[in-house]
Order: C-alpha cells, then structure tokens, then sequence
C-alpha cells in the first residue's frame, strides 16, 4: 500500500513538472537582437512568434542599472526606438528584452521573466552614415571646388536639429573620390572640413566626383559612410590657353593673306599701267 502512494506521488510530481517544463517553453522569447543605427537614429529589433506575450525593452550604460523605456512598455512591436534615450553617443549600451504576458493580472510562476540581451553597442563608432550631399564648382582651369552638406541626425538639443559634424566634430572627415571621364585611374583625398578644394586637374577636361563620410578613430568597417551619387563636371573642349593660342594663329593667317591680298593688287595695278603706257607709247610712234 505505502508503495503505491509512493508511485502515486512521483507520478503528480512528473505531471507537475512536464506541464511546468512545457509551459516555460512555450514562451515566445525574443530572438536575432540586434541594432539598427544610421545617422545616429538608433532602433532596436528582434523576431519572435506570433503570441498573446509583450514585450518590455531596458537598457544599460556601461553596465550601469537597467532603465525603462517608456515608449517600449509591454508593446507587441518587435522593434524600440531608442534615438531620444542615447544621449551620451560615446558609451557602451547594452538592451534587455523581457518577455511578459500582455494580460497584467496574470504571472508567471517563476521569480522573473524570460530575458534576451543585446549584443554591446557603442553609437559613436557604429552608427552607420548615410550618403551624402555635394556640388562640384569649376574655379580655375585645373581646380574645383567640393561643397558637402553634413547629413542631419533626428537628434534635437535647445530645437536645433543635429548635423553629424555636432557629434562627431573633428573626427568627422570627408573622402572624396575622383576620376577623368573615359579613364579607369581614380585617385582619393581625404579633407578634414565640407568644403574642399581639388586641384592638379587637366585643363578642359569633364571629372567625375564620388563622396563619403570618413571617420578614421572608428574601428576599420565602420570607418566610411556610404558613397554619394556620383557628379561629373561638363568637358570644356579646348582649353583657354589653347583658345589663346588657335586665335593668334588664325590672326598671323589673316594678316598674311591680307599683306599677301595687298601686294598682288599693288603688283596687279603695276603691271597694269606699265602696259597700258607701253600701249601709249606704240600709238604715237
């Protein structure tokens, strides 16, 4: 008899367990966490299974404590924005994704939810840039001019809306990529400010200008912003110098035809009365 109680309460205590271990399961964690981050507009995304769960997003600065995002509260999104929380671009951020039931009178049975946490994320050095804005001017017959528009972030301090120069400041730096239509060579500068000068360029000749935020103090794949539609310069044909040179030719030309025009009439005319007093002459006589 005591042995069959025995088996009896072994097997409430299996049931108990097995419908616990299933119940546990069945609970739709947040998977592939990961940060979405360019111009500084920072989002974080993850999948799961369709579900009656929610989901609360907290973040952590440098292993500080974990904050709330109130905006990601029990929301059955699977993306959080946390572009107005980042505020200290130069940080380490971590996320913890809770899983909760999207009903708030009910509980799990274990002491906390089921938690999935992002990888550490530093926006300084990984956020992404996007392409950027310029215009080429021609200034001299060898040089141009290269204006670039910084990229605006959806960061806003006192209402000013943020260039990505107000967070990067000097570290922002601009490559600029160029080549001489019809030809493969390209070459590359590096300018530290928007606006640079491009020089040594053959005279009269279209270039073709590509260009892309650079950042050298970022780990080596984040240093470079995505490149910019590609702009070329219009062909000018023959140089000023060559104009130059092509009109005083055709001048010298002229003149020669002319002086040579002058002299066969003055030769002509000669020629002329000299026959016309021999013809006299032969009259009289």
């Amino acid at each position: 008899m005591a042995s069959l109680k025995t088996v009896f309460y072994l097997g409430v205590c299996l049931s108990s367990w097995i419908i616990t271990t299933a119940d546990e399961d069945s609970v739709p964690k947040a998977e592939n966490v990961r940060w979405v981050s360019v111009d500084f507009k920072t989002t974080l995304t993850w999948t799961t299974t369709p579900s009656n769960y929610t989901y609360t997003v907290l973040y952590s600065i440098d292993d500080s404590d974990w904050t709330e995002i109130p905006d990601c509260i029990r929301v059955s999104e699977s993306e959080c924005d946390l572009t107005n929380h980042i505020m200290a671009h130069d940080r380490t951020y971590t996320a913890d994704i809770q899983t909760e039931p999207a009903e708030t009178d009910h509980y799990f049975d274990q002491e906390e939810p089921p938690h999935t946490y992002s990888s550490n994320f530093n926006p300084y050095k990984e956020s992404k840039i996007s392409a950027v804005k310029f215009r080429v001017e021609i200034v001299e017959e060898s040089s141009v001019t290269v204006t670039i528009t910084d990229p605006v972030t959806s960061i806003h301090v006192q209402q000013k809306q943020l260039t990505i120069r107000d967070i990067l400041k000097n570290d922002l730096k601009y490559k600029i990529s160029y080549y001489k239509s019809g030809s493969t060579g390209k070459r590359d500068i590096i300018s530290n400010s928007s606006i640079a000068e491009v020089s040594g360029l053959d005279a009269g000749q279209s270039y073709c200008f590509m260009v892309a935020a650079f950042i050298p103090s970022r780990p080596k794949n984040s240093q470079q912003g995505a490149w910019s539609i590609q702009q070329c310069t219009p062909g000018q044909g023959l140089s000023l110098g060559a104009l130059v040179g092509g009109l005083f030719i055709l001048l010298i030309m002229l003149l020669i035809i002319v002086t040579t025009t002058i002299l066969c009439c003055r030769c002509c005319r000669q020629r002329n009365k000299a026959l016309q007093t021999s013809q006299s002459s032969s009259t009289v006589v």
